[in-house]
């Protein structure tokens, strides 16, 4: 049986960087009070990205994927897969990955997909485009995380519109002899769906209910923390590997403190943690492979590193993945 490799990674971010203090001045406007201090020791983070109006979660996908292509040296025509975790898709229909395909012009009739699984998106994306590699005749698969979570953003609330930001992660997914994805696990428990959500719905052109995110923060980072460790462990036993195998974390880039939490309740020093948070804040299902682009690009990650990607999101959804580069 072939394994599903890492091939090429890219990424893509919005030209607009909002510093916290661009955020604190533009809420100071509104009157809602917070600072530069408040901002990072809650959450870790100093920048992110915003789209502009006339882009679109497609166009931030394509750029990143490009990226990606040309880092794998492969023709656009020869991927026979296209999955895209978003939660915030072109449309209700047709999926973004079916715009992805059209935009990058590929017309090979290859299958295209969203997957919709909040933070956790791009490991379900990835588990699942791994699945197709080894039981089908898929050779070649563009899995992105792309996201421009600012439309969602209420900014009148300082404990969620100060977290989030826009861009895209992509890789290609090769079929390959040598050991790449070793194991994964995802889980989901709607029961939780309340302590993060966006229930706004669209019906007839209308929006009915919120159209805004609206979280519970320290019920999500209870759940986060304990979650992220559970199935971490899960997929490293699976894989019969110890956590001191391997060489780097890739966490959903939430929250620093979850982020180092998660670490030390796993036995994993700090440092080996890639961290991407401070500049990008918290891009949903881009952020993760966002955060892999780049620490393959710099260097940090290289051939034959184990790496362990784990996230949690929405829903809630949580997975962790075990690969080597």
């Amino acid at each position: 049986m072939s394994f599903a490799r890492i091939v090429g990674t890219g990424s893509f971010l919005p030209s607009n960087v909002i510093s916290n203090a661009d955020l604190v001045s533009q809420l100071a406007s509104r009157g809602i009070e917070t600072s530069d201090d408040w901002i990072y020791s809650r959450s870790g983070i100093q920048s992110r990205r915003f789209a502009d109006r006339q882009s679109q979660t497609s166009d931030l996908a394509v750029a990143a994927a490009f990226s990606a292509l040309s880092a794998a040296a492969i023709e656009a025509d020869a991927v026979d897969l296209i999955v895209v975790a978003t939660t915030t898709p072109d449309a209700i229909f047709p999926s973004t990955a079916c715009l992805v395909q059209r935009k990058l012009g590929i017309r090979n009739g290859c299958a295209a997909f969203d997957i919709q699984a909040v933070c956790g998106g791009f490991i379900y994306a990835l588990t699942v485009a791994d699945a197709l590699i080894r039981a089908t005749s898929v050779r070649t698969a563009l899995v992105i995380g792309a996201e421009t979570f600012s439309r969602l953003l209420d900014f009148e609330d300082r404990s969620t519109c100060v977290l989030f930001g826009d861009g895209a992660g992509a890789v290609i997914l090769s079929a390959s002899e040598e050991p790449g994805i070793l194991g994964a696990a995802l889980h989901a428990d709607g029961h939780h769906s309340d302590i993060l959500k966006v229930s706004g719905s669209i019906a007839g052109g209308a929006v009915l209910g919120d159209p805004f995110l609206r979280m519970d923060g320290p019920a999500v980072f209870k759940l986060a923390v304990g979650a992220l460790q559970s199935v971490s462990e899960e997929v490293a036993a699976k894989c019969g590997l110890a956590m001191s195998d391997f060489t780097w974390v890739v966490p959903h880039q939430a929250n620093i403190r979850i982020m180092e939490a998660t670490a030390r309740k796993l036995g994993i020093p700090v440092d080996r943690l890639v961290a991407t948070v401070h500049e990008h804040g918290n891009t949903s299902a881009a952020s993760i492979p966002l955060a892999l682009d780049q620490a393959y690009r710099d260097g940090r990650i290289c051939r034959g590193d184990r790496v362990l990607l784990h996230a949690v999101g929405a829903g809630v959804t949580w997975g962790a993945l075990a690969m080597q580069a």
